[in-house]
């Protein structure tokens, strides 16, 4: 408790400065959010549970069934990290003030550097273990902690000759010591985390794309009459110029690294609209995918063409899933909008990096408006959708529609986009030490992947890509292992010595003192993180690839960003992209651009896919389908050519 005490003390006036000062850095006065009021939240959070906990210890230390070493371990954990996000608050501090007005993000190269140091060495264990998800709603806690035991269990088999990916998907609940340790379940996340291997990372996210999870998934999400996968030939398109539409313009098909390849598509409607079911769209169905059909004796009524047309991009850090892991929240906004829903597989990095997925993403938008009919819509009406990676993707395939002449969407919506591709440092970037979602590696490997320095040249056809291809293999011993699995299990209970050792924080992670060469950040003086035993491997991309706007919108001069649809933007105040949102969502307001920001609390990186967790997660994806009917349903743009309607 006295260390506890002497964060606490220290804790103080830094609070009370940054909160004097960080209302100047938000959107506007009616939408409070930006890194350093987060950084602030989850401080008095990490205290809030600590006075919690400190209660329940004090009025029931005496009880026959207190567990003292349990207790213990609980306030030793929140110390730690209390003591960690110490450190941050002080990192954030020197970003404010070296930092020009209402910046949030640091153009001072030492600085990001800096920080990527510190978190390289920086111990995050208890951030993953007792402590694991407390910033967040708690009913997003047992869904973090099942992600995390997932994670730990999944890399325990990943690459064994003896064990594919589809046991370790079935092992991933069978490891109970990672449920009876939070110690030991902490420090593998960390060491997993640390020294990140991308192809482990993108095994792990696309389980979520296999038969098993993907079905189970669909039992729960809203049934749709029209769930059909396409394929776009690579055939050049002819478009009207958006200033004449007597003059056309010619888009070629995605061309980068090896040259014309179609692109894979996803229809859902949640009901069936003529052109759906016509010959002419089935000629663009996929072999590998389901065909479109109805049980025996069902004819649905076929609706007529709607005005309104949704084009998705998917989000998975433009290196995993695709739109069959999104399909839940499609469906669902496909009924409570009625509107179909035109979702892209683009191809996905390191295999293919920028500009192959802006490339496929631009195509696949021009071809969805010259064959909107066939979609079931009259493309009146054209919302671009996409979180995450989806979210840049909207952004700049605008950006590329304005470079090429060619019809602008209605309107963006951009769930938590990336607008800056690069490792600068900004408040809200630091959450990558505490949070599960998007560590620091995380974000810089998928940053690398995109920005091509992990790119190996390879003739690849671009159906394969952005597919289930790479698990194939794996998939087929979904079932063969599932012994040794449970093996595990029953294992981790017989000799809980074997998998559980309860080392302390203060084992595991000691404060070392270092020599002032090896100082890493200016810290008060008596003050020191604790440090991890293993150093993280971050990759700093220097690529000048990352400061292309068709990359980072956010660096984009303002000439190419006056003339954009309005662009509603959600954003979660504990997700380290927060400031991509609220600084790019000022500057498209400081030019005159239509822009809202709606800044959601509590829920983490990707909330959408967690649709049907919780009430707040259905609360926010309620939102998003609020922004996109307000752009289907806004008056013409005066400045739009009255053909377009």
């Amino acid at each position: 408790m006295k260390r506890i005490q002497e964060h606490g003390r220290a804790l103080e006036p830094v609070v009370v400065g940054f909160a004097s000062v960080y209302h100047h850095f938000d959107f506007d006065a009616e939408t409070p959010g930006n890194g350093y009021r987060t950084l602030v939240k989850v401080v008095r959070s990490c205290l809030f549970h600590i006075i919690q906990k400190s209660r329940y210890v004090a009025n029931n230390c005496r009880g026959a069934f207190f567990r003292v070493e349990h207790n213990a371990l609980e306030l030793e954990a929140y110390c730690s990290a209390l003591c960690q996000l110490r450190a941050l608050l002080y990192l954030a501090k020197r970003i404010l003030n070296d930092n020009e007005s209402g910046q949030l993000y640091s153009s001072d190269e030492g600085l990001s550097q800096s920080f990527a140091r510190e978190y390289s060495s920086m111990h995050k264990a208890c951030f993953y273990g007792r402590c694991l998800g407390f910033q967040f709603s708690p009913t997003m806690r047992p869904f973090l902690q099942t992600v995390v035991i997932s994670m730990v269990s999944f890399g325990e088999n990943y690459k064994r000759q003896q064990s594919g990916i589809g046991m370790a998907a079935l092992s991933l609940l069978t490891s109970g010591k990672y449920v009876i340790d939070p110690e030991l379940r902490g420090a593998e996340f960390e060491r997993i985390t640390q020294n990140l291997d991308m192809d482990f990372w993108k095994s792990f996210w696309n389980l979520t794309e296999t038969e098993l999870l993907s079905g189970l998934a669909s039992i729960t999400s809203n049934l749709v009459q029209v769930n059909l996968t396409l394929s776009a030939p690579a055939v050049t398109l002819r478009m009207p110029l958006a200033s004449d539409p007597r003059l056309s313009v010619s888009v070629s098909p995605p061309v980068a690294h090896w040259g014309p390849g179609g692109v894979n598509l996803r229809l859902i409607s949640h009901v069936l609209r003529e052109g759906q079911d016509s010959e002419e769209l089935l000629a663009f169905a996929r072999s590998d995918g389901p065909p479109l059909s109805f049980p025996v004796g069902f004819k649905p009524q076929k609706h007529p063409l709607s005005p309104w047309l949704i084009i998705h991009f998917h989000g998975g850090g433009f290196v995993a899933q695709t739109s069959r892991s999104h399909e839940n929240y499609l469906k669902s906004w496909s009924r409570d909008l009625n509107v179909p829903i035109l979702s892209v597989d683009y191809s996905l990095a390191p295999e293919a990096p920028f500009p192959r997925a802006l490339e496929e993403c631009f195509y696949a938008y021009c071809w969805a408006l010259q064959n909107s009919h066939l979609l079931g819509s009259t493309g009146e009406r054209v919302c671009l959708a996409g979180d995450s990676a989806g979210g840049n993707l909207c952004i700049t395939v605008t950006m590329r529609a304005m470079t090429n002449g060619v019809r602008v969407p209605d309107g963006i919506m951009a769930a938590y986009p990336a607008t800056l591709l690069t490792t600068d440092a900004s408040p809200s970037r630091l959450l990558t030490l505490i949070d599960p979602m998007l560590p620091l590696g995380v974000l810089t490997k998928c940053i690398n992947a995109y920005a091509g320095m992990d790119f190996q040249q390879a003739v690849v056809p671009t159906g394969e890509l952005g597919t289930l291809g790479s698990l194939s293999r794996e998939s087929v011993l979904l079932l063969s292992d599932l012994t040794q699995g449970m093996s595990s299990w029953f294992q981790s209970f017989l000799d809980p010595s074997s998998s559980t050792q309860h080392l302390s924080n203060g084992d595991k992670a000691e404060c070392h003192s270092k020599n002032s060469d090896e100082q890493l950040a200016e810290y008060p003086e008596g003050f020191e993180p604790l440090r991890s035993e293993q150093l993280a491997e971050i990759k700093a991309t220097h690529t000048p690839v990352i400061r292309n706007p068709f990359v980072s919108p956010l660096l984009a001069p303002d000439s190419m960003l006056k003339g954009l649809p309005p662009i509603h933007i959600v954003a979660s105040a504990l997700d380290a992209l927060l400031d991509d949102s609220v600084m790019f969502a000022k500057k498209l307001k400081g030019i005159g651009q239509p822009v809202t920001l709606t800044v959601i609390e509590d829920l983490p990186h990707g909330f959408l896919s967690l649709l049907q967790l919780s009430k707040e997660t259905q609360e926010a994806s309620d939102i998003c389908v609020n922004r996109m009917r307000e752009i289907f349903q806004q008056d013409p743009c005066p400045c739009k050519p009255s053909w377009i309607d």
